[in-house]
């Protein structure tokens, strides 16, 4: 067990391993760059015998090089993947206009999976007529007749 204590590159790869672990449990992507950090320590110790600041340093300084750096590959933007999935849902489907719509930023409402929608369009649409959704700007679809 002593042994075990006496070499810090062994101390390093366990922390790294721990790190690990706990990004598991709490993901986020953080504290796995802390982790490689340590891991990384645990090697630059076994190859050139550094002290406990010069270890100290090296962790730090790869943590956080490997958060600046890998971070933004390994998460997904996903803020963008959610609107194309949104729009694939309403894009493209008809509905039946509720409340006739008129040109221009009033527009109308529509009947759309059982619920009711503002709806906007270029041309006057009648109520009772079918529509296709062309697009949709937050909650307020953009429809055009079918005609």
């Amino acid at each position: 067990m002593d042994a075990f204590l006496d070499n810090p590159a062994i101390l390093w790869f366990v922390l790294g391993l721990v790190f690990l672990l706990a990004e598991l449990a709490m993901p986020g992507l953080i504290i796995l760059f802390f982790g490689v950090g340590a891991w990384i320590t645990a090697l630059a110790y076994l190859v050139f015998d550094f002290g406990f600041n010069s270890q100290l340093a090296i962790f730090i300084s790869s943590s956080l090089l490997c958060l600046a750096l890998l971070r933004r590959f390994l998460v997904k933007d996903k803020s963008s993947s959610a609107t194309n999935e949104l729009n694939q849902e309403f894009v493209g489907h008809t509905c039946t206009v509720s409340d006739s719509i008129l040109p221009g930023p009033e527009g109308g409402r529509v009947k759309f999976r059982g619920s009711n929608w503002k709806a906007i369009s270029h041309v006057p649409v009648a109520a009772g007529e079918t529509v296709r959704i062309i697009a949709q700007d937050s909650i307020v679809l953009v429809v055009q007749p079918l005609t």
